[in-house]
Order: C-alpha cells, then sequence, then structure tokens
C-alpha cells in the first residue's frame, strides 16, 4: 500500500490491489492477442487499427493514454515522439506493443517487443529488454533503491548488455482511474525508494548502430513477476 507521508503515492478512493492485477493480466492477455495477430506486409496504421478492434473486443477501448504500436526503425520512437505510420512490417523485423487500458475502475499498462522472422539481433533485443527489466526490478526488490538510482542501473546493465537505454522513458504511477489526478511525475524524478503496486517501470532500449529497438513495461509488484494474462 502506499505510503500517506509520500504524496506521490496517494491512491484514489478505488484503489485496490487485487483489482490492479486483474487490470494488469486483461493488459498483457491484450498485447499477446494483438500480437499473433500482426503479419508481415502490414502497415502499421493497419496494426493500430486491429489492435484498437482487440481492445474493444476485449471491453478495454477506454485508456488513460493512447495505443502506441512501432514498427521496425519507429521503434526508437518513444510514444510522445512522431513515426511514420506507412511504415510497412518485413519479413524479418521487430514490433512493440504500447497500451494503457482502464479495466473497469482500474488502471493497466504494458507493453511488449515481438520479432517476426530470424533476425539474431532483433530476437536478442527482444529477449534482452526482458532481461534488464527482471534484473533491475530484482533489484528494487533487495537494494531500496531510488527511482533515479533504478534507472541508472539499468543503464549500466543495458551497456554490459551491447545496448543504449532511452533515459527519456522512465516510468510512472499507475493506480485507480485517473492516476493522473493524483501524481504526473515519472520514477526517474522519486528521490524516494518507490512502493509496490503503484510504479511502472519502463525500459526502451535500442542497437548501438542498428536503426531499431525494444521496448518493455509493467508493474513493479512486491512478489516478483506474477503470471501475465
Amino acid at each position: 500500500m502506499s505510503n500517506p507521508a509520500i504524496a506521490e503515492e496517494r491512491v484514489g478512493p478505488n484503489y485496490d490491489r487485487e483489482r490492479m492485477l486483474e487490470a494488469r493480466q486483461h493488459t498483457f492477455r491484450a498485447i499477446d492477442t494483438i500480437a499473433a495477430q500482426i503479419r508481415p506486409g502490414m502497415t502499421e496504421q493497419q496494426g493500430l487499427a486491429l489492435a484498437k478492434s482487440v481492445l474493444k473486443e476485449a471491453g478495454l477501448m477506454r485508456g488513460w493514454h493512447g495505443v502506441y504500436l512501432r514498427f521496425g526503425e519507429n521503434t526508437l520512437c518513444t510514444y510522445a515522439e512522431k513515426n511514420a505510420p506507412d511504415r510497412v512490417l518485413q519479413d524479418n523485423d521487430i514490433f512493440f506493443i504500447d497500451i494503457g487500458p482502464v479495466w473497469q475502475r482500474w488502471e493497466g499498462d504494458g507493453g511488449g517487443t515481438f520479432v517476426v522472422g530470424n533476425d539474431p539481433d532483433m530476437q536478442r533485443c527482444a529477449r534482452d529488454v526482458h532481461e534488464i527489466f527482471d534484473l533491475v526490478h530484482a533489484k528494487w526488490r533487495t537494494d531500496a533503491l531510488t527511482g533515479i538510482a533504478l534507472y541508472n542501473y539499468a543503464s549500466e546493465v543495458a551497456q554490459k548488455l551491447g545496448w543504449v537505454l532511452n533515459m527519456d522513458v522512465s516510468g510512472h504511477r499507475l493506480s485507480d482511474f485517473p492516476h493522473a489526478a493524483i501524481h504526473e511525475g515519472t520514477l526517474t524524478a522519486a528521490n524516494f525508494v518507490p512502493k509496490a503496486d503503484l510504479w511502472v517501470l519502463e525500459i526502451q532500449i535500442r542497437h548501438p548502430t542498428r536503426p531499431f529497438g525494444a521496448f518493455f513495461e509493467d508493474l513493479m509488484l512486491e512478489a516478483g513477476r506474477w503470471p501475465r494474462g
């Protein structure tokens, strides 16, 4: 539960940890469903339309942030940066999905990277972004680091694995909807040890020389990685 002494960790009147975990499961189930239907030859616009259709069918069309889908070199873009929506997914390519649906009264937020074809660098990138997340998540649980210390550690881990971390993608709060009424700041701005079940850890990496990257995000949980989906 949040620390009432820290304003950034207040929650709304409907906050419920179990419902937040259910929203998380709905989120990652939708991500997997979307990813399974993405095919080479699609444009980003077509993929985005597919994603929105899946979310609508799942009752998750209402979102606290937009639906983001990035193909190929567009995986270097953050959610705030312009992408090329006519980018076509190639036979050997990489893409990521980032959604922030509201399930009933509770916010979900998740992102994942997927590879089509057999490019070994892209496959490793998609694997390593998960590994970096897991290592940083474990570091938070064992060493009780502040938000910025977690991202400094993430940058070190990414570099050791051969990637470059995007420090502008820097985590945020999550809560019963809308968390923005409570706190809109980033995890890197948290000069305290973030509490469980309230913060999203975002990891975006890029290849040091090739024009692609990977993205993964999930809720920071006290008990480690709960099943997704």
